[in-house]
């Protein structure tokens, strides 16, 4: 088995103790997909453990099942006589350019859009096929970039080792932490059951990693309120992504938003935002300012490509930086395929997610300690480096497929209708993982705590 969690232990600040693990197999992939979920969401639990140990005395124990670890990786809802929307665009995906591939995102109408005004309007992928052959790789990456839209050129591992943004992400840290002066006497409100309860978590993050991680701290009994703008939306993903959740709309240019914003932010114990690098920023709202709006606050920021180099402000999303970085690439071969081969499921936006919540528990853990506030910082590229670097493995025996007796018991009443939801990967003794309220659409709530 891969060591993965012992560099993400280390980046967490967590002590080196084994994990138990059960079930057997891996998810198929020339990469240790599975030990990565596991690892991931090990060390959020040990993170947890660490907490409840620290208040109460007791050390829970922490165990993850690789199964359901591999099945969470891509989705944990099963609608009852309903289905969750498509999660892909129609002519999102990859496409075989003049020299070489190249993948197009176009899930947002906004993105979709980008691509379409340097390509042309395309109603199907044959139509969009057509106009991307005529291109060379690296040139209509740049184009659809400039224009605003989400493309990644496919490149080589040892590409990716001598690209700007390569060397950039090579030199980061997996998780950059940083601790501010005291700022907060705040007590623990929590129980051993409900670690997180009264913690207010403020959620400004979209479609997988972010959400990820809110949804992990609402289990544990976090307030978490997800903010969307007025116009985004993402049905693909909705469902799976805002259970334990409460669901507002803000516009943070307009001034009345921003009011609303401020106050939010005031009461926040724990910020999530995954916007590009200086987005927040742009509104006035620098890390300083927060820290000066909410004194103890956890600032937890992720972003694609790395917080460092020429791709720092890119837009980006799990299966470009796969692309980028060489995953796609090291699958093609793997497989002896003649196109991308991607991950199975979308683990670097989930690994990236638990390893968020982590380090927002850590956080919180020295807060409780000492008053202190903190920060850390993470992406989807470094995360990409962790699991490349640990090497390819051998074929594994294959997961046992779901049943019925991986659901749980609790009909959820989804906005949608009823859906089961998967039992959890990770058991914490004394510690359930468990949501009070079931998914919603975005924008079904008041910004309001």
């Amino acid at each position: 088995m891969t060591d993965l969690l012992t560099p993400i232990q280390a980046a967490l600040d967590l002590p080196p103790t084994a994990l138990s693990q059960t079930s057997v197999g891996a998810l198929p992939s020339a990469f240790a997909v599975t030990d990565l979920a596991v690892a991931s969401i090990g060390a959020a639990g040990q993170a947890v453990a660490q907490l409840i140990q620290q208040q109460t005395g007791r050390l829970p124990s922490v165990s993850v099942d690789r199964r359901l670890a591999s099945f969470w990786f891509a989705s944990s809802i099963r609608p009852v006589g309903w289905q969750v929307p498509p999660l892909w665009d129609p002519v999102a995906g990859d496409y075989a350019s003049a020299d070489g591939w190249i993948r197009l995102h176009t899930n947002a109408p906004h993105h979709r859009a980008a691509a379409e005004r340097v390509l042309g309007p395309a109603a199907d992928r044959a139509a969009m096929a057509s106009r991307v052959a005529t291109w060379k790789a690296p040139e209509l990456e740049q184009a659809v970039v400039d224009a605003g839209g989400c493309a990644a050129q496919m490149r080589s591992w040892q590409a990716w080792q001598q690209h700007p943004q390569g060397l950039a992400v090579n030199a980061e840290a997996l998780i950059q932490r940083q601790v501010f002066e005291p700022g907060t006497d705040k007590p623990w409100l929590g129980s051993a059951a409900r670690p997180l309860a009264g913690i207010k978590v403020l959620d400004l993050t979209r479609v997988l990693a972010g959400p990820v991680a809110s949804r992990f701290l609402a289990g544990l009994g976090a307030d978490v309120l997800r903010i969307d703008s007025p116009t985004w939306n993402e049905p693909g993903v909705i469902p799976e992504m805002t259970l334990g959740k409460r669901c507002a709309r803000l516009d943070l240019k307009s001034r009345e938003g921003r009011q609303v914003f401020e106050v939010l932010l005031k009461d926040a114990d724990i910020l999530f935002h995954g916007y590009r690098a200086d987005a927040l920023e742009q509104l006035g709202y620098t890390l300083g300012e927060r820290q000066h709006i909410a004194p103890g606050l956890i600032d937890v920021s992720l972003n694609a490509y790395g917080w460092s180099g020429p791709w720092r402000n890119r837009r980006g999303f799990d299966s470009l930086v796969q692309m980028s970085s060489g995953i796609a690439e090291a699958g093609m071969a793997w497989k002896q395929t003649d196109k991308p081969l991607p991950l199975p499921v979308q683990a670097l936006d989930h690994a990236t997610g638990y390893l968020m919540a982590a380090s927002a528990i850590r956080a919180l853990a020295e807060r409780l300690n000492s008053g202190r506030g903190g920060s850390a910082r993470l992406s989807l590229a470094r995360t990409a480096k962790l699991l490349v670097e640990a090497g390819q493995v051998p074929q594994q025996a294959a997961l046992r497929e779901e049943d019925i007796n991986d659901q749980g018991l609790v009909v959820e009443q989804t906005a949608w209708g009823q859906a089961h939801r998967l039992l959890a990967p990770l058991s914490i003794s004394g510690t359930p993982l468990q949501w009070d309220l079931p998914a919603v659409e975005l924008g079904s709530h008041r910004p309001q705590w």
